[in-house]
């Protein structure tokens, strides 16, 4: 047997000095990615829509069910920032109560969909055969339905509510965690790691909670944010189409409704919740991008080499 000498054992010095400096550099850079400039627009935006809707609930704000006729379709002015509508409500006031309802459906419906994708995602993955047949097989029909087409199916069957839009919402969406767990899991059950760990005899709970989902975790929070802004869109397009809350209910999708039949006259009717919808939409996807291009390796080799 050859003893390896002091010069050969140098490089595997050299080598682990190089990997410990490289571990603050890594953080380094997922600082620069996510701190990037579409992230931090991303993040801004997302910031003042969680503000907007904290300030719904201000005691000195105009009361968004309260009918006045004396002011019905007032233009924007120091009284009433975003005019009124047809029956004289402010319309500021019913856009702030309209965010924070919008997340109070989003943000347990998407939750949902994460939860329950992703232990069905780990057990199509991890146990194959049957289970990964009959899981994927229910998930393909799923597919086979354009997403707003299944919620509205699913709104019109149980009819509409908000614990009816947060379970069609849930629903709809819940396939695509589905999909993003199962093919990572299926080549990380092929790894030493997890074999060892099946000849130690270690319970399969343990090694999906304990080795599977830590390893998946990156690619659930990106799809988070995304099925955020796809939730969104969503649950506006069902109160757009009148499946969603109901009036006199302050809802983003419901105003935008509203206002697209006085669109000509009084446009701000429109152009206001429209807005608010596409500035929420656009957050969340540099938000879901920035997170995608911090934890995604591959990506982060590709801008490295781009940059060399």
């Amino acid at each position: 047997m050859v003893l390896p000498t002091l010069e050969s054992a140098k490089p595997d010095a050299d080598a682990s000095s190089e990997e410990l400096v490289e571990r603050p550099s890594r953080s380094f850079r997922f600082r620069r990615t996510v701190s990037g400039p579409a992230s931090t627009i991303g993040f801004v935006l997302l910031g003042l829509y969680c503000l907007a809707a904290l300030a719904s609930f201000l005691p000195f704000l105009p009361d968004p069910l309260h009918i006045a006729t004396s002011d019905q379709l007032a233009a924007p002015g120091p009284q009433h920032v975003m005019g009124t509508d047809e029956f004289g409500r402010d319309q500021f006031t019913r856009i702030l109560v309209g965010i924070r309802i919008s997340l109070e459906i989003i943000l347990p419906s998407s939750f949902l969909a994460m939860v329950v994708g992703t232990a069905l995602g780990l057990a199509a993955g991890y146990f194959g055969t049957v289970w990964d047949n009959v899981i994927m097989r229910f998930v393909d029909i799923f597919f086979a339905f354009p997403p707003v087409l299944l919620a509205l199916a699913i709104i019109a069957a149980l009819g509409a509510g908000v614990y009816q839009l947060i379970g069609a919402i849930a629903i709809v969406y819940m396939p695509m965690f589905v999909r993003i767990v199962r093919g990572p899991v299926l080549t990380l059950r092929e790894r030493e790691f997890v074999q060892a760990a099946l000849a130690m005899g270690v319970p399969a709970r343990w090694i999906l909670m304990r080795h599977m989902l830590p390893s998946v975790m990156s690619v659930i929070v990106v799809q988070v944010t995304l099925t955020l802004s796809w939730a969104l869109l969503t649950e506006t397009a069902l109160s757009f189409l009148g499946l969603g809350l109901q009036p006199p209910q302050p809802d983003l999708g419901t105003m935008l409704s509203g206002g697209s039949q006085l669109m000509t006259l009084d446009p701000w009717l429109s152009v206001f919740p429209g807005f608010t919808i596409m500035l929420a939409v656009l957050g969340f996807n540099l938000v879901g991008d920035g997170l995608r291009d911090a934890l995604d390796p591959r990506t982060r080799r590709l801008q490295e080499a781009a940059v060399r």
